[in-house]
């Protein structure tokens, strides 16, 4: 049986290498998601997530299980992105899959976008879905940074507000202000393509 992540901190934390392989596994994923999404660029993604893991590591000892691993291993994987985000010049022009980084699995608050209420079922009905999502992508990504990465732990991460003001180090009501911000702006942007119906779960 698993153990639960506290479990494996506190006997990584004694040099239980595969305790530790076991947190890698569960969430390198889900913060290589995150690392691409600030990064925008796969590489630095990768560097990023590797010095996270190793960072993590290294500080299991300073772990105190007063939010969870998930929480505290996505700051450490987020203050990393901000760092090197500062060291790149600026003006730095990278390659960018828009629809990699922000590709949802079903059921995050970003896929709950319905059209399928307003568009024909078949392979007519899946185009116009896959139009929709990459509008409503184009549209985040025309969001300030910190209303963007707000937006994107929420809806596509799951984050509840505690956990992202935990995690980007900032009090919750900002992350409801971001929030609210960053959906009206979301809303504007796209009512200019042409798109005024979407689901409340996003919105």
């Amino acid at each position: 049986m698993d153990p639960t992540d506290l479990e494996a901190v506190t006997r990584a934390a004694k040099g239980d290498h595969e305790a530790f392989r076991v947190l890698v596994e569960r969430y390198q994923d889900r913060a290589y998601g995150l690392a691409l999404r600030v990064m925008r660029d796969e590489e630095q993604a990768k560097d990023v997530l590797q010095d996270a893991f190793l960072k993590a590591y290294r500080s299991l000892d300073r772990f105190e299980g007063r939010s969870s691993f998930y929480t505290w291993f996505y700051r450490v994987v987020m203050n990393l992105c901000i760092d090197a985000k500062r060291r790149q010049p600026a003006g730095r022009m990278v390659e960018w899959d828009e629809a990699h980084a922000l590709e949802t699995p079903v059921g995050t608050g970003l896929d709950a976008v319905d059209p399928a209420r307003q568009q024909a079922e078949g392979p007519a009905g899946d185009l116009e879905r896959a139009e929709l999502r990459e509008t409503l992508q184009r549209a985040i990504e025309k969001l300030p940074d910190d209303a963007r990465q707000t937006l994107v732990l929420r809806e596509v991460d799951g984050l509840t507000y505690s956990e992202i003001a935990k995690l980007l180090g900032i009090p919750k009501g900002t992350v409801m202000s971001r929030l609210h911000h960053a959906r009206r702006r979301l809303r504007a942007l796209l009512a200019e393509q042409g798109v005024d119906e979407l689901g409340e779960e996003v919105l």
